[in-house]
């Protein structure tokens, strides 16, 4: 805790639930989880690619379709991660209704949801923080294929590699998420930053993944898609975006609102004419 300085009791608690991200980790490295997964979407980028905001859930693909993969084995071990540093969680099943499907992205009826909840390790009641800490756990079990991965290190609680995917595959899935996110009236706006991020690296967007992830999802039924056709979705998409909104929803997540003052509907139709597009 020391080491993030949080200033307030909303810094605090996204900093709980970062290090509980990282005891989760390590607890599923050491049960050899990641011999079968790879983890991805914006935690991943947050732990290990140095993404400047926080976030919430813990996401994972497996590296070959299973759907009758249990997760049951590694979740004990992740448990006894946590136990081993005097932390005591509990594991809730996550329920998947139609209700949640409206509201969820991509809500897939053969992926794995769990809830990982930490009670009362320091008082938080006392100082007037919320007295459980919740992250959501999912892995995809069927997942869109033609992915590439990279072991990534981290250093705390204690040194561990983590299968990671590589950029330009996750920059695939964050343009899909982007493009395709049925929120109906709710905009994420975690997904722009991340975009904008992906931008400022100039990381290049793996196209024929992205094509794997769209014709996944239901939302391309095309075999092929060319990197105009890829342009134009985008550029619809930046037309059709509320700013203020997507604004409302990552000022939460980053500790410098000020950088969210240049956002506007030209400023990302820029961004987007600067795309790398890998088309291998």
């Amino acid at each position: 805790m020391a080491e993030y300085a949080p200033q307030n009791i909303a810094d605090a608690e996204k900093v709980l639930r970062e290090i509980m991200q990282e005891i989760a980790l390590a607890g599923l490295q050491r049960s050899g989880f990641f011999e079968k997964a790879a983890f991805y979407e914006g935690t991943a980028l947050r732990i290990f690619y140095n993404l400047d905001r926080f976030s919430e859930d813990l996401d994972f693909s497996l590296l070959v379709q299973d759907p009758g993969f249990s997760i049951a084995f590694y979740l004990e071990g992740m448990k006894r991660e946590f136990e081993a540093l005097g932390i005591q969680i509990a594991i809730n099943e996550k329920e998947k209704n139609k209700k949640n499907a409206i509201d969820s992205a991509f809500l897939k009826a053969d992926t794995v949801w769990k809830e990982l909840l930490l009670k009362d390790i320091i008082n938080q009641e006392s100082i007037g923080m919320r007295p459980d800490i919740k992250i959501k756990l999912e892995v995809d079990t069927n997942p869109p294929l033609g992915f590439s991965t990279e072991d990534k290190l981290l250093l705390r609680p204690f040194s561990f590699y983590t299968r990671c995917y590589t950029l330009s595959d996750l920059f695939a899935g964050k343009m899909h998420a982007l493009l395709f996110r049925k929120w109906k009236n709710r905009v994420k706006g975690r997904d722009w930053y991340d975009f904008e991020w992906y931008l400022r690296r100039g990381t290049p967007l793996h196209l024929s993944h992205f094509l794997r992830r769209a014709q996944d999802s239901g939302d391309w039924t095309i075999d092929a898609i060319t990197a105009t056709q890829f342009m134009d979705l985008l550029h619809q998409r930046i037309d059709a975006l509320s700013i203020e909104r997507a604004k409302a929803d990552v000022r939460p997540f980053v500790k410098d609102a000020k950088r969210l003052s240049i956002w506007s509907k030209a400023y990302f139709h820029d961004l987007a004419d600067k795309l790398i597009i890998d088309l291998n």
